[in-house]
């Protein structure tokens, strides 16, 4: 059987390549869904990329993951600075988690200087666009196969 990573994003990201195409880049979630599912593919795994508006939604798919996923990549848009509701999530799941944002939150305004998932994350990524999205996919299933990290 195949891993399974679980690439999840939240709030506004549905509108990736029409939302602010100056911080966020002109792709869409449906390229980054294509490139990380031909990533995954190629290393023997499965790549599940979901999205939601709501918070809830994440922490329920969070849960689901537990026994399911073999690690979580994790994009919580603006609810990476407010909600320690999915940092409880995450707590509560025993695989490796990586946290990615597609602009440099750290060049951003201060309120975004500060994530609640970073306590949690095995790695972070920011300011690299959705090429972040790959890297943190290498790096996953490098953890997942005992490696640092896989060539995407």
């Amino acid at each position: 059987m195949h891993p399974l990573v679980l690439i999840l994003n939240g709030p506004n990201l549905n509108l990736l390549g029409q939302r602010q195409p100056e911080i966020y880049g002109h792709a869409t979630l449906a390229d980054v869904a294509r490139d990380c599912a031909e990533i995954a593919a190629r290393h023997g795994a499965q790549a599940d990329l979901r999205q939601s508006n709501h918070e809830g939604q994440i922490i329920d798919w969070i849960h689901e993951a537990r026994g399911t996923a073999a690690g979580i990549i994790i994009n919580p848009g603006a609810l990476s600075h407010t909600s320690v509701a999915i940092l409880d999530a995450l707590n509560a799941y025993d695989g490796p988690v990586i946290e990615v944002h597609i602009s440099n939150i750290h060049r951003r305004e201060s309120f975004r200087h500060h994530s609640y998932v970073s306590l949690r994350a095995d790695a972070v990524i920011a300011g690299c666009g959705v090429a972040g999205y790959s890297l943190g996919l290498g790096h996953l299933l490098g953890l997942i196969g005992g490696r640092a990290e896989i060539e995407t």
